[in-house]
């Protein structure tokens, strides 16, 4: 019985902790990460992390954010790759986070039936009703943003105000468009 745990153990084949650090992580709130899909793993602060389940060698691993914390976007770097065979710890994942603002803002007067298309750089937000409305997405905190008509209503002119600035973090913008 020694004899053939001394055998696998010379061969490798363990398995190994994955983990990384966390940076950019707004005051009380969280972030929730997983390995392959699994293995929900919670931060509340920066500073390094382990996920509770080990990962076999020759084993991919996969590490994603499933829970974005308010105020922030966080990305992964170095968060794939697979278990070398003597299953050696992974401890090179970087997840950064960066505070972030949305685009929103409000359309009146635009007629029934028709629509204004607005655009934030290369994104186009179609807008088929009064009312408020959002960019798909977040901008990191201190990003310019430019929103202007892209395309007009049939036989009507929507004009912007507030359209362009810098994104404050942890705030919204308060863009107006009005359709005549």
């Amino acid at each position: 019985m020694v004899f053939a745990t001394l055998s696998l153990a010379a061969c490798g084949g363990g398995e190994a902790s994955v983990g990384g650090t966390l940076t950019g992580l707004p005051d009380s709130t969280s972030i929730v990460l997983q390995n392959n899909a699994s293995d929900d793993l919670t931060l509340t602060n920066d500073g390094t992390f382990w996920f509770s389940s080990a990962v076999s060698a020759g084993d991919a691993y996969a590490v994603t954010v499933l829970t974005q914390p308010v105020g922030a976007s966080c990305s992964v770097t170095s968060g794939t790759g697979t278990v070398d065979s003597a299953g050696t710890d992974v401890s090179a994942v970087v997840v950064t986070c960066v505070r972030s603002a949305t685009i929103v803002g409000t359309v009146t007067g635009l007629p029934s039936g028709t629509s204004v298309t607005l655009s934030n750089g290369t994104v186009l937000l179609p807008i088929a009703s009064n009312g408020t409305f959002a960019f798909p997405g977040v901008l990191a905190a201190g990003t310019a943003y430019a929103v202007t008509v892209s395309t007009q209503p049939a036989g009507h002119t929507c004009t912007v105000s507030n359209g362009t600035g810098t994104a404050v973090a942890n705030t919204s913008t308060a863009v107006v468009v009005t359709c005549v």
